[in-house]
């Protein structure tokens, strides 16, 4: 594992996935909603996105946590050696969001965008939690089914119990 893209629902376990993977392994990580976001939730133009990721897509070691613009996907998809596709059931979805977003109330989240506080934006996130399961899912789950043919290494984790025991693997 050297090129590692991690895609899933909102509040998965992305991001603590990849933070322990970048340790792990030692692999310098990116998260898209770093790139993506300006203060206030403010999208960062495309071009400017593009440029930040082709930057870390294109070195030889790296993990990319979050979703971003299809294109961007598909090529990180293209140029990964390891996909892993983070699917729980929907209702864990939403409830490790609603306890993340509690959290917040009390302590800022370690890789939320700077300038872009969470909790004002806990009803359009459960929302997004919807249309992400009804919409970029099944895109997600067609793109991974034809990389499964190139010799990637594709990790479907379908459960809270299937991440815990891929993270104590690593």
């Amino acid at each position: 594992m050297t090129r590692v893209a991690v895609v899933g629902n909102v509040g998965g376990g992305k991001s603590t996935l990849c933070r322990h993977l970048s340790q792990e392994l030692g692999l310098p990580l990116l998260s898209i909603d770093q790139i993506q976001w300006k203060p206030n939730w403010k999208p960062a133009p495309y071009e400017e996105i593009k440029i930040k990721h082709n930057e870390i897509v294109f070195q030889n070691r790296w993990i990319i946590d979050g979703w971003g613009p299809n294109d961007l996907i598909r090529e990180r998809f293209d140029l990964a050696d390891t996909i892993i596709f983070i699917d729980h059931p929907l209702w864990v979805h939403y409830w490790w969001t609603i306890k993340r977003q509690i959290k917040t109330i009390f302590r800022e989240r370690i890789d939320e965008p700077e300038g872009c506080p969470m909790l004002p934006m806990t009803w359009l996130i459960l929302k997004m939690i919807w249309v992400i399961h009804q919409s970029s899912r099944p895109w997600i789950l067609q793109e991974i089914q034809k990389l499964k043919v190139n010799d990637k290494q594709v990790i479907h984790i379908r459960s809270p119990r299937q991440l815990r025991l891929f993270k104590g693997r690593m």
